[in-house]
């Protein structure tokens, strides 16, 4: 399995729907949740796009000589940015990170923040436009000068002098769930990625995804993007879903589902199905728990439980065909040191924290200065 994390631009807090415990998402800040993601061992992270993100190119950017190992998943947004160009910011992008990026395609789905960034096309022709800037990028990407005359985008002489370091490109990574966006996926993506639906519902998107793509002759990988609540016991992490919506009132969630009612997107449309504004009943498979949904766009859903357990969950998606799965969790620092030591263990894992020699005590605080603590799982007394 290959494990990602992510770097919360869009703000973060110990709970949702609300100001209270929340924290500044500054420089400093991004800078340590994906120092601690480096270390830890998480293989990449995720970079949000849109209107209520701090930009996710600059943001990357500003990471890698921060970091050592870690992947950066970035997007690319056809119809905000011409081909050609978002050809040579990835170009310079791998050069100067050694190798790292991995580019997230995002079709968008909410017509008014579109419209704000002066794209006003409708869904699927957003994704016939999507079809033919990937069609651009590969090309120049891959050494060729081109010159495209298309229904959405015309180029001539399109080249990129300097290439990246991963040859013929970066990978491509690519969500959507309607129709269109499964072709465009079949066509182009290495890896497609997933909300986290039930394992019913991805096992049923893998098998058109892969349907699609062999008809092309292409085989793709998998992913997922999920958030995670992982404690030492599952009472304490239904406790701690339970705490992380404490402050969300009925109010909040109205206004929340009817902004996410006016999107496009059939996957936000899929997410807001699983729970449908309502409290109910969120635990909408065993372990999967659509709370988040109510109050944030994209990824709604959270895997609960103790590490065993959500370790198990896992590889009922990986049996499916999923090989990644790109995580969150409140607050995204401790949590990003939380499922590192609670799951990570339990995880058949691609990707292990380098074995440092400045790490003075992998064995917790010394006892009584001179004695290692053992792995005990508890003590007696008399």
């Amino acid at each position: 399995m290959n494990i990602f994390w992510f770097i919360p631009t869009h703000g973060d807090g110990r709970y949702l729907g609300t100001a209270i415990g929340a924290r500044a998402v500054d420089a400093v800040y991004m800078k340590q949740i994906a120092q601690a993601a480096d270390r830890l061992g998480f293989q990449g992270v995720l970079i949000p796009t849109g209107s209520s993100c701090e930009d996710p190119w600059i943001t990357a950017a500003s990471l890698i000589h921060e970091t050592t190992n870690l992947k950066f998943l970035v997007a690319v947004r056809p119809g905000l940015m011409s081909p050609t160009l978002a050809a040579r910011m990835a170009a310079t992008f791998d050069r100067l990170s050694g190798g790292r990026l991995l580019i997230n395609v995002v079709a968008g789905g909410d017509p008014v923040e579109l419209a704000g960034d002066g794209l006003f096309l409708d869904h699927d022709t957003r994704y016939a436009l999507t079809d033919e800037f990937l069609h651009v990028w590969r090309k120049v990407l891959s050494g060729e000068t081109v010159t495209h005359e298309g229904e959405q985008l015309r180029i001539e002489g399109g080249k990129v002098l300097y290439p990246p370091i991963q040859q013929p490109y970066p990978p491509l990574w690519f969500g959507g769930s309607s129709p269109a966006a499964s072709v465009v996926a079949a066509d182009h993506a290495d890896v497609y990625l997933t909300w986290g639906e039930t394992p019913r519902e991805v096992g049923e998107k893998i098998a058109r995804i892969r349907e699609l793509a062999g008809e092309r002759g292409r085989t793709l990988k998998f992913g997922i993007r999920l958030h995670v609540i992982v404690r030492e016991t599952e009472e304490e992490a239904w406790q701690a879903a339970e705490d992380l919506i404490q402050h969300v009132d009925d109010a909040t969630v109205e206004a929340a589902q009817a902004i996410f009612a006016r999107f496009d997107s059939v996957g936000q449309q899929r997410m807001s199905v699983l729970h449908r504004g309502s409290r109910a009943e969120l635990e909408i498979s065993p372990n999967l728990w659509a709370g988040i949904g109510l109050v944030r766009g994209g990824a709604g859903t959270a895997l609960v439980g103790d590490p065993v357990t959500v370790a198990a969950r896992m590889q009922e998606y990986a049996d499916l065909g999923i090989d990644t799965f790109i995580f969150s969790g409140y607050p995204h620092l401790e949590e990003s040191y939380r499922v590192a030591e609670l799951l990570f263990p339990h995880l058949p894992l691609n990707h292990r924290p380098p074995a440092g020699p400045s790490s003075i005590s992998p064995f917790g605080e010394m006892i009584a200065n001179e004695v290692k603590p053992s792995e005990r799982v508890g003590a007696t007394t008399d």
